[in-house]
């Protein structure tokens, strides 16, 4: 199989996984790393979080990444990039600079050319040993298998009905971000059969109810929350009467004031909340340092939603906090002892480089194991560095990471080798797979 053969050239120190990044484990459990390495990179992945597409495809994010500062590990000159393309494209180079970079747009579009329809990404998964990758997307791409990707749509724009051109004006991420929320309000709203929002508050919420109705037929099978890029995490319980007061004084147009529309987003949003609950569709939150130059980390904090997730109110809701929360990711994994709560270690595994990302995974799998769950956060960065180079990123620092973190606790005696395998299928696959069954 080709990823137990890459992680055992891996560790023979073959030339062509020469940069990859690999954790440095403990002395006394180097032994047994060895011998969990192999049993896991044939665990088959169910990968919680992505953003598969192919590049210029606009569907990929509704608040795509706006310019900033990039951390090291995620910068267009990492030698782990071309590794991940010389090991799926035969790439006989070292960066992807100027004609470099030619030779790999090149022999993928050929390649996309070969393996018309969804056979491209379906063969990408294939070489990666995952069976089934979340698509976090606008709307599914005909390229995508809807048997090996599942859609989870976005539902931030139901919070942002009303004019938003003052939170456009706030700073050069939000000018971005907000146009991208009102378009997709009008899509929703047209997808239902409304030519304008409803002239009450209860039809507003019956549209709400019935966009997420809609999307789940579509294919939809969770609802994803990017509220952190335009606010904080902290949603108060405001009266109805609040909400509704601010519903019928904007819905023809004017600028509500910041309070105004908080009030109005903090009750739509546990609204969703509920509905997401009554048609099963689990809601995902993105919990971590987001990108952007204005991003606001004290906003992002997990423990923002303890008084969401721990409310009794939504025990048949199930939360997914997407990124496990990071740089916040020991809070985060104590509001994971709540039955409906769990964590995806997506995107931790890329800003990180192996050797811290297994601290944090050990950490995670000595707490709440069974709530821990991989995935890569891939996402298309440009032309030659693509969905598919961050997909084997994410994969191989996460298998390596996992192997790492478990041949530690197992050294410790802290868990049998036996159970170590147990806790790997449950974090690489079984865990996150029997929330969509």
């Amino acid at each position: 199989m080709r990823i137990l053969r890459a992680a055992v050239a891996m560790l023979l120190g073959s030339f062509s996984l020469a940069a990859q990044s690999r954790p440095l484990v403990q002395p006394g459990a180097g032994a047994i790393y060895e011998r969990l390495l192999p049993q896991i990179s044939r665990i088959k992945l169910f990968d919680h979080h992505a953003h598969p597409a192919f590049p210029g495809d606009e569907d990929v994010d509704i608040a795509p990444p706006p310019p900033g500062q990039t951390p090291l590990r995620l910068r267009d000159d990492n030698p782990e990039t071309s590794a991940a393309a010389k090991d799926l494209f035969a790439f006989p180079f070292a960066d992807m600079k100027g004609a470099h970079g030619k030779w790999l747009v090149d022999k993928k579009a050929a390649l996309k050319r070969e393996h018309a329809g969804a056979k491209y990404f379906d063969d990408i998964l294939d070489r990666l040993g995952i069976e089934t990758s979340m698509a976090n997307r606008v709307a599914m791409a005909d390229y995508l298998n809807p048997a090996r990707f599942k859609w989870v749509f976005f539902v931030d724009c139901l919070m942002f009905p009303f004019d938003n051109s003052a939170l456009a004006a706030r700073n050069g991420d939000e000018a971005v971000y907000m146009p991208l929320q009102t378009k997709l309000l009008r899509k929703y709203e047209q997808e239902v059969g409304l030519q304008a929002l409803p002239p009450t508050f209860d039809g507003y919420l019956t549209f709400v109810a019935r966009s997420l109705d809609a999307n789940q037929k579509r294919g939809g099978v969770a609802v994803k929350f990017e509220a952190a890029y335009f606010r904080s995490l902290f949603f108060d319980d405001p009266p109805r009467e609040r909400a509704q007061a601010a519903y019928d004084k904007y819905r023809g147009g004017g600028v509500p004031s910041l309070q105004e529309y908080t009030d109005f987003q903090d009750f739509v949003f546990r609204h969703i909340v509920v509905e997401a609950g009554r048609l099963h569709l689990p809601v995902h939150i993105h919990t971590n340092a987001g990108g952007g130059d204005y991003f606001n980390l004290r906003n992002v904090n997990v423990l923002n939603l303890e008084n969401v997730v721990r409310d009794p109110r939504y025990q048949a809701t199930t939360f997914v906090l997407i990124h496990g929360g990071y740089p916040f990711e020991r809070q985060a994994i104590f509001l994971a002892s709540m039955k409906n709560v769990f964590l995806d270690s997506s995107g931790t595994e890329l800003i990180l480089y192996p050797g811290e990302f297994k601290n944090v995974l050990r950490v995670w799998l000595e707490t709440f194991p069974e709530k821990v769950t991989f995935g890569t956060d891939a996402f298309p960065y440009n032309e030659a560095l693509g969905v598919e180079e961050v997909y084997w990123i994410g994969v191989q620092s996460s298998r390596t990471a996992l192997a790492a973190a478990l041949a530690e606790m197992i050294a410790a005696r802290e868990i049998s080798e036996s159970r170590a395998i147990e806790i790997a299928r449950g974090y690489l696959h079984d865990t996150a797979a029997a929330l969509y069954k």
